[in-house]
């Protein structure tokens, strides 16, 4: 699990924020045990994309780009778009 995650919860669904330098493998077993959506830095691109726990997979976003609030705005409409609350 990651420690210290911090949390975008002004709208549903509530989106945890991974730090810079979080392994990949570190996101994979925290969404496996956690179930909630994530929104992570992709290592050397100063942008980011959201991963999601869906039944028996974790799903990747596409390149959501370099703004957090604007990524968080649009992780947070994908994933209502798909029915993922």
């Amino acid at each position: 699990m990651l420690e210290n995650l911090e949390f975008d919860d002004v709208e549903a669904p509530t989106i945890g924020l991974v730090a810079d330098g979080t392994s990949w493998e570190q996101v994979q077993d925290h969404i496996k045990i956690a179930h909630h959506p994530l929104l992570v830095p992709k290592p050397d691109t100063g942008t980011y994309v959201g991963a999601y726990w869906a039944g028996t997979q974790t799903i990747v976003t596409e390149d959501l780009g370099p703004d957090q609030d604007q990524a968080i705005e649009d992780f947070r409409t994908y994933l209502l778009d798909r029915g993922e609350t």
